[in-house]
């Protein structure tokens, strides 16, 4: 008894503390809760529920009998108590009852990502103020969540900032465009190759040609693996001895200038593996890349470049077996491009479930988010398979090394998952699987709000993916050129 007497004094004293120094408030608290049923069987089986979950957490309850015309009126939301039943309470635990809580995010620089569902407040955040520039996106298809982004991708180039996009369904092209972008579509039968071997152009002083030769030589056995299976203890050694191989035989080793360089290809690594002792079997299996069906896509000099604000690498014409290995070869071009001259620039790496299907893609995106930071870069992932990515052990660690998160519309299937990721309340977790279309939370930090994106008719336009939208864009097109022929034969 003497030290629940001490407790209530100690607890007492924190109080009187916290509201004579201002950090707490005092107020008149009243929860009243309106149940709606078609009969009263129903109704007083919900009334009973309620009360059990509400006694369970040992909140007692009780009906407003004779009185349900003033319950209904103090539930609207008007703001008018006509029960007056209250308690006594101070601000945390008062705040604790809120099913949502509402943030201000209204900064004097950055774009506009939305409206502020709660107070219709301008959601204006620059990512690069952030502990990083990484951002996550999750919804359902169709929820909006490439809208938003392309949305973000066209604000963002109005600020001066390079955009990168890795598109797998066309969905880019027609904003690519639209601003001048260039569109590089990267498939088996394109002209638009690029080589994983190549290495960086510069990564500044610091930076030993024995450690670029070994950073690549790193990369690639990921790519290998990718390309030709599990590789057991004997086939990845033979591997890595061919790898450095390879590259020495094109002159490229420790002692050398790597300005001045000529980058060796596929078939050199096959040549190379065909002459190691254990290698005739690695060789055969690489045949289809160089030889086979496979052999348009990484058997090449690369020959594009990415000399404009927007650079979008599109892999829609690849069949589904070469898409993660396609994207990590992209990837992989893209950091070298971006170690080799520091600038503000935004990766957009769309349907990133296929890369979190396979370990070595995985981890190889998980460390560019972590390491991205220094190179003044910000990754954007977006994915519609919410349980493969955060069931991955370096999907989640992507989302832990994103300051800034959107979700948009999630489905019943994986609600929970999200709900246990971002700590969710169940108020926030109803809200995205009822919301409409470009309708979510949106997290910065430590703070987060529910968002409605919205886009001017000009932006919309540029950035729909809609194809009603998208048809009619294209004949409206057509008669504008038919007219402007008529006018100049005229």
């Amino acid at each position: 008894m003497t030290h629940f007497v001490k407790l209530l004094c100690m607890t007492l004293n924190y109080l009187r503390d916290s509201l004579t120094q201002g950090t707490e408030k005092f107020f008149q608290f009243s929860l009243y809760i309106t149940l709606y049923s078609e009969n009263t069987e129903d109704l007083d089986r919900m009334s009973d529920q309620v009360e059990d979950i509400l006694g369970s957490r040992l909140v007692y309850s009780r009906r407003v009998y004779y009185q349900a015309e003033q319950g209904f009126n103090s539930t609207l939301p008007v703001g008018n108590d006509e029960l007056f039943i209250t308690f006594n309470m101070n601000s945390s635990p008062v705040a604790s009852s809120f099913p949502f809580i509402s943030s201000e995010l209204t900064s004097d620089r950055g774009i506009l990502y939305g409206i502020n569902r709660h107070n219709n407040s301008l959601i204006l955040f620059d990512r690069f103020s952030l502990q990083n520039a990484n951002s996550v996106v999750f919804a359902t298809s169709g929820a909006g969540k490439s809208y938003a982004i392309k949305l973000e991708v066209l604000r963002s180039l109005m600020l001066g900032s390079d955009v990168i996009v890795i598109d797998p369904e066309y969905e880019y092209k027609h904003l690519s465009e639209a601003v001048g972008g260039t569109y590089i579509n990267i498939s088996l039968s394109s002209e638009n190759k690029i080589n994983p071997f190549d290495l960086p152009r510069s990564v500044g002083g610091e930076a030993k040609p024995k450690d670029i030769i070994r950073s690549a030589v790193i990369t690639l056995k990921g790519l290998m693996r990718l390309m030709l299976g599990n590789l057991n203890y004997d086939e990845d050694s033979i591997i890595d001895r061919a790898l450095l191989e390879t590259y020495a035989k094109k002159d490229i080793t420790p002692d050398s200038d790597l300005s001045n360089i000529e980058a060796p290809v596929m078939s050199d690594f096959q040549q190379v593996l065909e002459g190691m002792e254990g290698g005739a079997d690695l060789a055969l299996r690489l045949k289809k890349y160089t030889e086979g069906t496979f052999a348009g896509l990484l058997n090449n000099p690369t020959n594009v470049e990415m000399n404009n604000q927007m650079i979008s690498f599109s892999v829609r014409d690849l069949e589904d077996e070469l898409r993660p290995i396609a994207i990590y070869t992209i990837i992989n071009y893209i950091w070298n491009i971006v170690r080799a001259e520091t600038k503000k620039r935004v990766l957009v790496i769309d349907e990133a479930w296929w890369m979190m299907q396979h370990e070595d893609s995985a981890k190889f995106i998980f460390a560019l988010v972590k390491r991205c930071r220094k190179y003044y870069l910000g990754v954007t992932t977006i994915t519609q398979d919410v349980n493969d990515f955060l069931t991955s052990p370096y999907g989640q660690a992507i989302v832990t090394n994103s300051s800034l998160q959107i979700l948009l519309k999630q489905s019943p299937a994986a609600i929970d998952l999200v709900q246990k990721t971002f700590l969710l309340t169940e108020g926030e977790k109803y809200l995205l699987l009822e919301c409409g279309l470009g309708e979510g939370i949106f997290f910065a930090g430590n703070k987060h709000v529910a968002i409605k994106i919205v886009a001017s008719y000009s932006e919309d336009q540029l950035i729909t993916s809609d194809p009603r939208q998208l048809l009619e864009i294209a004949e409206a097109k057509k008669q504008f050129d038919e007219s402007q022929a008529d006018e100049a034969a005229i």
